[in-house]
């Protein structure tokens, strides 16, 4: 996808993200353009219909079983990543602040063995702290500006187990404090925010990779575990 065809489709969700970022509305705008989408209004321009490549890289090169494990799936979306995870052998959760993303998860994954329900990072059920061996976040707090954005790299750590894994992928920039325009999210990530969503834990591998767009995209790949 060249920049000019990103551009127009992220069109929409930049036009809701600034608002948000001006009126407050820190997440409540994930459903407006879930719902636009839903009735053909606007697309949502991650719901790309595949796997993160860098989650099936790191699969991949880690030979990942996740039978007899829990993963979670934060901002999950349609359930691409959650689905893959699934068939890794993980029993999978996967949460959206988005209810009308969850609805067509649901229905576009019949049978499927993921537990799919509406939540929000920045109020997980209290049940979740520390009872996943995998979390997996990617390109969820990107979007986010403002306050929130710290509140949810916080977040992250918080279902980690004890021996468990957070995995988190998102847009990388090498800057240490860079401008942020409201009306061009995604806003990539710092090193200092990745090390935020680790938190606690320790920090198993940081790496930086670039995707497959016209032109490229840096990303972050970082892995932390609770000892």
């Amino acid at each position: 996808m060249g920049i000019d065809e990103e551009n127009a489709r992220r069109f929409r969700a930049r036009e809701l993200a600034a608002r948000a970022a001006s009126s407050g509305d820190e997440t409540g705008w994930f459903e407006t353009l879930y719902a636009e989408a839903e009735a053909g209004r606007s697309v949502v321009p991650w719901a790309d219909g595949d796997a993160n490549p860098h989650l099936r890289e790191w699969a991949e090169r880690g030979r990942v079983n996740g039978a007899g494990q829990r993963a979670l799936v934060v901002g999950c979306g349609l359930g691409y990543d959650a689905e893959f995870l699934a068939g890794l052998g993980y029993a999978v959760t996967a949460f959206d602040v988005a209810p009308t993303a969850i609805e067509r998860a649901i229905r576009e994954n019949p049978g499927t063995s993921v537990g799919y329900l509406t939540a929000d990072l920045l109020d997980l059920p209290a049940a979740w702290a520390g009872s996943f061996d995998l979390v997996f976040e990617a390109y969820t707090v990107q979007p986010l500006f403002g306050p929130v954005r710290g509140r949810a790299l916080a977040a992250l750590s918080v279902p980690v187990a004890p021996g468990g894994t957070l995995l988190v992928i998102g847009r990388a920039t090498n800057e240490a404090d860079p401008a942020r325009d409201p009306a061009m999210m995604p806003w990539p990530m710092t090193r200092a925010e990745i090390d935020q969503a680790g938190g606690p834990l320790r920090a198993v591998r940081v790496e930086q990779c670039l995707d497959d767009e016209d032109p490229p995209k840096l990303r972050w790949r970082a892995q932390f575990r609770r000892d």
